[in-house]
């Protein structure tokens, strides 16, 4: 979602700022702005890109040593100058950034109103700086505190006060802040990207954490102004992890990661001998692993996707029932949890705010509560009992693609976890570890194939619809492939279980309308060669990944591209990698914005 990058040292910030906030073009946003302390408070905003704003600021007087800088994406209020962040009050004393929703702030902005501000933005966060001018008895930090507890919702804030020219006031509640600590400067931010080629040492601000940055250091308090110890974290990835790479655009470069991010998802973690895996972050023995009755998995959007296969795996292989939950529902309804439940939160980032809040709930109602997060150092990291960590590396491009196949890569290992505890044998174990071992170097050879499938993307560039058929563990796979359609492409795609097209989508099938059939070779193969029958019969376009060699369903379609055979539960892993090549191409071809497309934001840290 937006983003936040806040400086105070002793060198000019007005670059780094700027730098800062780039790298966090991935999130998604439409307008930008910035904030430099230098005889008073300077301010620039732009609606649009980040060059925009450089346009703006080019020639303006820029050269203090203390700034914050914003892109927002917006919530309340439409996108434009206006509304763009930073926003101050009445005499440009106070300004602020805010990422979140202040939910009661009709409520205080009448009340100031009456007290004789003047609002001149849409948002809901431009309230919070009139309510510092209002309360500012000259500590900043103070005042903050004190508002803080008039404000109901979610904010990830920073403060500048004109009276206070070298000290920037950051608090959280429910929007990730980071707090870097540097030779020259000290470092705020909403994602460590923004300051990484500053510094690698970093705390991370829980909910309820006040902190107050000055040139001299960092200190943190919570509301009510009890000092606080957070722990100094250094990051163990490079700014050039962060960059493309010689490739044209991040969401290219992260899928063709994939075999590197897969392996590095299971290293360590596989014992081929013992055919078993090694979780240790899940901090369970045995005999708690063997307890488990029943399994929730909370999720959403790409994630959900994940969840929904890992369902399908852990009830075949070890016999658990599972239960995938949209986290955004889960908490507005009355879940039953169990005695012997385990709840699973699935997310890439670790703050998205829906699957946060329904971990939160799942662990009210007594669950015991494990993340799978790909972020060190997240909210969900830190609140789960316990969890693990994909290692998928940072993800840029705002549709996932490196994340989910770590995402399934865990889900996986987990798998074999539980079931060598129940009724898997020693030698299946095995065999699925030495097939996993060879997923990397198949999907290198799927990645071959990108120019056919470029291909292919051409004849499709300017359809209106889709629909993406799958059975068995290749129906979230379906849903997964439709969703980046829509996702990059703007396309409408839709993903169904191949059978339940008859139950009312082939009334849509006409020679307009492409189908996409995963068919590889598994228990489902008769059946889904039926429903390429059925599409034919009604002149419908098929495209279908096949297993290497399958010759019947070929034959039938008007397109094939081939993978690699494998055990049936790896083939997800192997099936995905086309889709996410069509959908790349079919966006590039149409002229879209594929690693920041429209509407979307890397982080959904508002409900």
């Amino acid at each position: 979602m937006c983003g936040i990058v806040g400086i105070t040292g002793n060198k000019p910030v007005a670059d780094i700022l700027i730098n800062g906030l780039k790298r966090l073009e991935y999130r998604g946003y439409d307008s930008s702005g910035i904030a430099v302390s230098n005889g008073g408070l300077n301010i620039f905003k732009a609606k649009g890109k980040i060059s925009e704003l450089e346009n703006v600021t080019r020639g303006e007087n820029l050269e203090g040593l203390t700034g914050i800088a914003h892109t927002r994406w917006a919530t309340h209020g439409p996108p434009n100058v206006i509304n763009a962040h930073p926003h101050c009050d009445g005499n440009c004393d106070v300004v602020i950034v805010h990422n979140g929703i202040i939910e009661n702030f009709t409520a205080l902005k009448t009340r100031l109103a009456a007290s004789g501000h003047e609002f001149i933005s849409d948002t809901d966060s431009e309230v919070l700086a009139h309510l510092i001018s209002e309360y500012y008895e000259g500590c900043l930090e103070d005042t903050v505190r004190k508002i803080l507890h008039l404000v109901e919702g979610t904010y990830g804030l920073a403060v500048m006060h004109a009276d206070e020219p070298e000290k920037i006031v950051a608090a959280r509640l429910g929007s990730p802040l980071v707090v870097g600590l540097g030779e020259e400067c000290n470092y705020l931010a909403s994602d460590v990207a923004a300051i990484l080629g500053e510094t690698k040492r970093v705390l991370y601000l829980k909910d309820g954490d006040v902190a107050v940055l000055t040139p001299d250091g960092v200190d943190v308090t919570s509301i009510d102004n009890v000092p606080l110890s957070r722990e100094i974290n250094e990051i163990n990835w490079d700014l050039d992890q962060i960059q493309k790479g010689g490739y044209p655009h991040f969401m290219l470069k992260e899928i063709f990661e994939q075999p590197k991010t897969i392996r590095d998802s299971f290293r360590g973690r596989i014992l081929p001998e013992l055919g078993d895996m090694k979780l240790d972050g899940l901090e369970m023995s045995d005999t708690e692993l063997r307890e488990i009755k029943r399994i929730v998995i909370l999720a959403c959007g790409t994630s959900w996707h994940a969840a929904l296969l890992g369902e399908y795996l852990i009830e075949e292989h070890a016999g658990i029932p599972v239960e995938v939950e949209y986290a955004s529902e889960f908490r507005y309804r009355s879940p039953v949890i169990e005695p012997g439940t385990v709840c699973f939160v699935i997310s890439q980032s670790g703050e998205t705010l829906d699957t946060l809040e329904a971990m939160r709930e799942a662990r009210r109602r007594g669950a015991k509560v494990l993340g799978l997060t790909n972020v060190v150092g997240s909210t969900i990291a830190r609140e789960s009992d316990a969890g693990i960590y994909i290692h998928a590396g940072p993800e840029i491009g705002v549709a996932s693609t490196k994340a989910f196949t770590s995402q399934v890569t865990i889900l996986l290992l987990l798998t074999v976890l539980l079931a060598r505890r129940r009724n898997m044998s020693l030698v299946r174990g095995q065999r699925i570890i030495k097939e996993l071992e060879l997923i990397p170097e198949k999907i290198n050879k799927i990645l071959e194939q990108s120019d056919k499938i470029l291909e292919i993307a051409k004849v499709y560039k300017d359809v209106a619809n889709f629909l993406y058929l799958g059975r068995g563990y290749n129906f979230p796979i379906a849903l997964e492939g439709a969703l980046k359609l829509k996702e990059i492409s703007y396309i409408h795609a839709e993903g169904y279980p191949a059978a339940e097209m008859k139950h009312g989508p082939i009334a849509l099938i006409d020679p307009d309308m492409p189908v996409l059939v995963i068919s590889t070779s598994d228990g489902s193969y008769q059946k889904i060669k039926g429903n390429v029958q059925e599409v034919k019969a009604r002149e419908g376009k098929i495209i279908s990944i096949v297993s290497e060699g399958e010759k019947e369903i070929s034959e039938m379609s008007d397109h094939v591209i081939e993978i690699p055979e494998s055990l049936n539960m790896l083939t997800p892993l192997l099936a995905v990698i086309p889709l996410q090549l069509l959908s790349y191409h079919i966006a590039l071809l149409r002229g879209e914005n594929v690693d920041q497309p429209r509407n979307l934001a890397k982080s959904v840290t508002v409900e």
